[in-house]
């Protein structure tokens, strides 16, 4: 069944995330929580490399089946929970933004494997590689010994530039500068109160723009306007609150900044084709 209280965020808890805010280790070392039934959000990336299990790993409202072995990779803000799982073993490696602020390039590849395809199944030769770099940077991770950081930056690189070469995908990201504009936009979408009525205007004064000049930069780097993308990321807030928690329509409206529910029903069935009401009766539960 479904949580009856709001979305859960979690935070990264290591024991100095100022000086390394990264952790690896398997799943029962990591806790209870890296194998959460119900429907939660963390505040760094994630990726799971499963080696043992059954049941599935539900990402933003998509059901991945569990068919060892499997890797997943999830950005910060992306709403996810493991479904009739059992017996689910394997590593966990756990990340926030500052462990990469020198690899602004591995950032966002990460974050667009996690938004294109969330979930691969390798093939065996890609499968023993993703575990033999995961094998040395628990070593690594444990050991503690100076030049740690670099190193695990260095297998991490690996492991996503592979990640995306066997899936076809170019392991460069689109775009060319450490930081541009644009990048900094998209993270904002990655945080739940940008869903609470963030408007372009507001966006553009929180990255100290004016809306038009974000508005061009946005569009070169993604194709679409800012105002598409903050609609895009309301509507998939509602679509996460009506699936992962027992919250009313009413609520979930006042949730992401609408005051009038009627106004909030018009806005979801013109992005989405239905009801909130239709939608939530459609979709399976958490359990």
């Amino acid at each position: 069944m479904r949580n009856a209280s709001p979305l859960e965020l979690h935070r990264l808890e290591v024991p100095a995330p100022q000086h390394l805010p990264f952790a690896i280790g398997t799943f029962d070392s990591i806790g209870p929580l890296s194998r959460a039934a119900f429907p939660h959000r963390h505040t760094f990336h994630e990726i799971v490399h499963v080696t043992a299990g059954t049941g599935e790993h539900v990402i933003d409202l998509h059901r991945w089946p569990i068919t060892p072995p499997n890797l997943g990779i999830l950005a910060a803000g992306q709403v996810h929970h493991w479904g009739r799982a059992h017996g689910v073993q394997g590593r966990v490696l756990l990340l926030e933004d500052a462990f990469l602020l020198d690899h602004p390039r591995d950032r966002e590849l990460l974050r667009r494997l996690a938004t294109e395809r969330p979930w691969h199944t390798p093939t065996a030769e890609t499968a023993a590689q993703i575990s033999a770099l995961l094998d040395e940077m628990l070593s690594e991770f444990r050991a503690r010994r100076p030049g740690m950081a670099s190193i695990l930056r260095a297998y991490l690189h690996i492991l996503l530039t592979r990640t995306a070469r066997a899936y076809d995908r170019d392991p460069r990201p689109v775009a060319p500068s450490a930081d541009t504009l644009g990048e900094r936009f998209l993270r904002l979408l990655d945080h739940p109160d940008t869903t609470a009525g963030l408007t372009v205007s507001q966006a553009a004064t929180r990255l100290g723009v004016t809306p038009g000049h974000l508005a061009d930069a946005v569009k070169d780097a993604t194709g679409r306007t800012p105002g598409e993308l903050l609609r895009g990321a309301r509507t998939l807030e509602v679509q996460r609150l009506l699936v992962g928690t027992d919250l009313t329509v009413a609520a979930i409206a006042r949730t992401v900044g609408f005051h009038d529910p009627a106004y909030f029903c018009r806005f979801f069935r013109r992005e989405t084709g239905t009801t909130p009401g239709r939608f939530r009766d459609r979709s399976p539960t958490a359990s």
